[in-house]
């Protein structure tokens, strides 16, 4: 096939058109656009596209799109349409100009001789290695329309894990800040000028006014200081994560908390059970399915344990028996991983071991974060009752000296 160009151009009515269009030179181009009655206005090779579109760094395509595309480009290679003209059809109906330029640019290496998997590795970044080496994985088996499939349905699970637990953060982040703030201005700002009052009478201040009063002074004096201290702790801590040792036992802490731990090990599970699912269900070897899947553990203990598991595994020993010495993931995925291999359909039952793990981490989370958030609103509710207090018992004393 031709190689693609991206045009813009006039129509009869004066209206703006762009797209792509198919020719053996820019000029053969040019003359195809006049055949549809349109007027060549500015006309690019993909490929010279996306190189510039590479330098101006805004030619990643969105975890959302990449699903749609994987989709779309499964459907297509499934009703027997070659690799080439799937990647001109999708690219063909894409609004966005960035990702337009992505696809025909693939379509050009794929015309060029190469194979689709490689064709996507020289995109420069948005195919991820894990999601070329499925491609790959499918290509070799004859299967790549039912591996574009999984490999969609895994994005999308992996996406929306990723939404609900970023998700499950914001609400109480947001109101613990908003509550914080508050209190913050209460102590600073008013809280001062009204035991100014109070401290006009000389009279003796009730024990908690006086420690209010001094949490006041403490604000106001070391507030910023408190702040920038804060800023750089969180500085440190996200440098600090950048070391592997320490990286490894803040991991390890983090497992052993309670809830918390729970979570991230679901979590990191179930994004390893659906990858690995995906590369062995399109016929790639376990190894190299595991090497990948193992790609997807955030978690440096987890990743570590994972990876003795793999050399357990190279050294003959079964992936059920190799994951349970591991110890690191959900047991429930050990047992669905040996029936899987009993039964001959490993495949599926990781399938429904994401999809449980998923389940878990859906319920988990609700339930956490139903119970976070009244947390919040009782100590910020707490502060608020302190400040309450502080002020009111000196009133009231004043007023019970006045009536003597």
């Amino acid at each position: 096939m031709a190689p693609a160009f991206e045009y813009e151009a006039l129509d009869g009515g004066g209206r703006v058109r762009k797209g792509v269009v198919s020719a053996e030179t820019p000029r053969l181009a040019r003359a195809e656009l006049r055949r549809l009655k349109l007027t060549p206005v500015a006309m690019t090779a993909a490929r010279e596209r996306d190189r510039t579109s590479e330098r101006r760094g805004n030619a990643r395509i969105s975890s959302a799109q990449l699903v749609t595309l994987t989709r779309q480009l499964a459907v297509l290679v499934g009703a027997s349409i070659p690799i080439e003209e799937a990647l001109n059809a999708v690219a063909m109906q894409v609004d966005r100009p960035n990702v337009r330029r992505r696809l025909t640019a693939a379509r050009e290496r794929v015309l060029e001789g190469r194979t689709f998997a490689d064709a996507l590795r020289q995109d420069g970044g948005s195919f991820s290695d894990l999601y070329c080496a499925v491609v790959a994985a499918g290509e070799a088996s004859g299967k790549l329309d039912g591996t574009l499939d999984r490999l969609a349905t895994m994005l999308e699970k992996n996406r929306s894990m990723r939404s609900k637990a970023i998700g499950a953060l914001i609400y109480p982040a947001v109101l613990f800040l908003f509550a914080g703030g508050v209190v913050g201005a209460l102590m600073t700002q008013v809280v001062p000028r009204i035991i100014e009052q109070f401290q006009s009478f000389d009279a003796e201040l009730p024990a908690v006014t006086l420690l209010v009063v001094a949490m006041s002074g403490f604000l106001a004096d070391y507030g910023l200081i408190l702040i920038a201290s804060i800023a750089l702790a969180l500085v440190g801590l996200w440098r600090a994560l950048k070391v592997k040792p320490f990286r490894r036992q803040f991991d390890k802490a983090l497992l052993a908390t309670p809830v918390i731990g729970g979570l991230l090990r679901g979590l990191d599970g179930a994004r390893f059970a659906r990858t690995l699912s995906t590369l062995f269900g399109g016929d790639a070897p376990l190894l190299d399915s595991l090497t990948g899947a193992r790609r997807t553990i955030l978690n440096v203990h987890i990743g570590e344990r994972v990876d003795a598991a793999i050399d357990q595994v190279r050294e003959g020993a079964s992936l059920a028996a190799a994951i349970r010495r591991a110890d690191a993931l959900p047991p429930m995925m050990t047992h669905m991983v040996a029936a899987g291999e009993r039964a001959g359909s490993l495949p599926k039952l990781l399938d429904k071991a994401a999809e449980e793990l998923e389940e878990e981490f859906d319920s988990a989370s609700t339930i956490a974060l139903r119970l976070l958030e009244p947390a919040v609103i009782v100590v910020m509710g707490g502060f608020v009752l302190l400040i309450t207090l502080a002020i009111m018992l000196p009133i009231l004393r004043l007023n019970s000296l006045a009536a003597m």
